[in-house]
């Protein structure tokens, strides 16, 4: 008799999930037949979305390959490659490409839940599309020609002036964005994005004439979008344009979720496929933050004429939700490099010199901006962020403990017994000064003067550990009393979205006084506020120190790193850059040697297929298709 193989779905582990272990029960008995086959990918596919996969690829399950949450400590058996996929193949409730089964299997071997599986086709197909219409832009007689010329050359004179003979990428990302109806712009932090994005909007509108564009602003997250409206608002004041073309960009910002129009109670959106969104343009900011299903039913709501420019960095941390839809467009090796229908009208437009790549469209489509506006050659910040970024741990971590340099420094991480010591040593000053504030909008601006960051939640050198620590802190000193709940400057940090209040997930608020009773205000618009009664806001928490992946779209002037004290598969390359990137003047950080290189040295990899589907796959010398992305990764 055959012994019963080992799956995935062992009795009282812990690592799949009842919902998991529910969810394939129920697709084997609507098979009708039992198979570990089936069982297994199924338990996977649906723990890989909740861990912010798309889908589960069973080459790398097969491999060893850890999955991100799945049997850290246990020693589990599949079935060999080959035959997992000949017997998902066989299953009714399994399909392939169009088919419409709870799970889809692509040629790769790659699982997915099926509505990932066309979120991901539907934003793919979009993608491919756009990157090959053209833009009026690319069909200019001789005397336009002329005019565009002259304008790309006025709006863009001093970040050309400025860049020593070198390749002025700010040109190169606006005629980027203004030849295709789909772009994005990367770069790390103070690189300019902002500011490059309303000139093309100035651009557009001041060259085309067109007073009525639609223009749409919008962000993942509430503190994105107030951030992204600031930046637009400071890079409108510094153009030279006339009054109708300013007013052609709106200063207003909203969230991608607002922008769409939340059905409550369901996961559509007013505008979709079918009701289309009335806007020429939509600029996304902070995309990196911007999960697969959000972006793919954003795309499939615009108009075939719209123009959709993505801005972020592409080396921060990835979406809460499933997908890493950024890093999987940006992960190739066609990054800074265009085609030769590309190079040549920049060339008759400004001059420039870009390299040339392998003709596939979409590079066209990419650029990342490289000059930093903040960061300077002397900035410790920048060469600790670069380095990370690299993968070099034993060099950032040089930079940091020997680079001499003046707004970064590396601490120990203090023991347990001295933490709380070391806590009111090190922040004391800062939140004692927040909270000496006379008024609200005074206590929000010194309240992003610093910040604690970390790499967890839970446990003493998470966020709730170090709250407690820090609240305790302020009460011994009087600043916080010891029974009241709503006290004047307790910070707050939304962790569910409130449609009806306009209040999300990762909004900051300040309980303060006004007419005698406690509220909370929240930022609405650049000068204005939003007052919520405490007893109506949804879940939150106290945020003197918030998580890494929380201050994702913030920024403050000095920040307390804290990673654990043993390494944890959250802590990141990504995560690490994120944090120090955070900072605009200073950053501190409490980490073991140790801990840091080995985080340093993991990279976050999400599981999807979206890259292999709008990059050209080629065959490897054993007949296999390999993606671009694998081929310049080594993988």
């Amino acid at each position: 008799m055959r012994k019963p193989e080992k799956t995935y779905l062992l009795e009282g582990s812990e690592a799949v999930s009842p919902l998991d272990a529910h969810f394939a029960d129920f697709l084997v008995r609507l098979e009708g037949r039992g198979d570990s086959a089936l069982e297994s990918a199924a338990a996977l596919a649906s723990h890989c979305t909740r861990m912010g996969h798309v889908c589960v690829d069973l080459r790398q399950v097969e491999t060893g390959l850890a999955v991100e949450g799945l049997l850290r400590q246990e020693t589990v058996n599949c079935p060999p490659l080959d035959d997992w996929k000949v017997r998902l193949k066989g299953a009714s409730v399994v399909g392939e490409g169009d088919a419409y089964r709870p799970l889809i299997m692509d040629d790769r071997a790659r699982v997915y839940l099926y509505r990932y599986w066309e979120y991901q086709d539907r934003l793919a197909e979009w993608i491919t599309k756009k990157s090959k219409e053209d833009s009026r832009v690319t069909a200019l007689n001789e005397g336009q020609t002329t005019a565009f010329q002259e304008r790309l050359r006025r709006l863009f004179h001093e970040a050309r002036d400025g860049n020593n003979g070198e390749t002025d990428w700010q040109t190169v990302a606006a005629l980027a964005a203004v030849r295709k109806r789909f772009s994005i712009i990367t770069g790390g932090p103070g690189t300019g994005k902002t500011s490059v994005v309303c000139k093309i909007l100035a651009l557009l509108a001041g060259y085309f004439e067109n007073s009525d564009l639609r223009i749409a602003l919008a962000a993942p997250t509430g503190k994105a979008a107030a951030r992204l409206q600031e930046a637009v608002k400071r890079s409108k004041e510094r153009l030279d344009d006339p009054h109708w073309v300013l007013r052609v960009i709106p200063e207003t910002a909203t969230t991608i979720h607002r922008l769409l129009g939340v059905l409550p109670g369901s996961s559509d959106f007013y505008y979709n496929s079918k009701h289309k969104l009335p806007a020429d343009i939509v600029v996304v900011d902070e995309a990196s933050m911007v999960d697969l299903a959000l972006l793919s039913k954003l795309v499939q709501a615009l108009t075939p004429e719209a123009t959709l420019i993505l801005v972020g960095d592409k080396d921060q941390l990835a979406s809460v939700e499933a997908g890493a839809v950024l890093g999987d467009i940006c992960d190739t090796s066609e990054l800074y490099t265009f085609t030769s229908d590309f190079r040549s009208e920049l060339k008759r437009y400004t001059g420039g010199e870009v390299p040339e790549g392998s003709g596939n469209v979409l590079q066209d489509t990419i650029v990342e901006l490289q000059r930093s506006y903040r960061f300077g050659p002397q900035s410790g910040i920048h060469a600790v962020s670069q380095a990370v970024n690299a993968g070099d741990g034993v060099g950032a971590l040089h930079a940091l403990k020997e680079g001499g340099y003046e707004d970064v420094q590396w601490t120990v991480l203090p023991s347990l017994s001295g933490l709380s010591s070391a806590l009111e040593e090190r922040a004391m000053t800062a939140y004692v000064r927040f909270l000496e504030a006379t008024d609200v909008q005074e206590a929000f601006d010194r309240f992003d003067e610093f910040r604690i960051l970390c790499a967890l939640r839970e446990g003493p050198y998470g966020v709730k550990g170090i709250n407690q620590q820090i609240e305790e802190g302020l009460r011994r000193r009087g600043l916080v009393p010891t029974k009241e709940r709503w006290y004047r400057g307790r910070p707050l940090l939304m962790t569910r979205n409130d449609y009806t209040l306009g209040i999300f997930n990762g909004d900051v608020g300040i309980v303060w006084p006004e007419d005698g009773r406690m509220l909370a205000f929240f930022r609405a618009g650049v000068d204005g506020f939003q007052r919520v009664h405490p007893t109506r806001l949804p879940d939150h928490e106290t945020v003197y120190a918030m998580t890494v992946h929380k201050s994702q779209g913030s920024e403050f002037d000095d920040v307390l790193l804290v990673l654990p004290d043993r390494t944890y598969p959250v802590v990141t390359r990504e995560l690490i850059y994120t944090g120090f990137t955070r900072a605009r003047r200073y950053v501190e950080m409490w980490v073991g040697e140790e801990v840091f290189i080995s985080g340093v040295s993991r990279k976050t990899l999400r599981m999807s297929g979206l890259a292999d589907l709008i990059w050209k796959t080629f065959p490897d010398e054993a007949g296999h298709l390999e993606t671009e992305r694998e081929k310049s990764s080594g993988e």
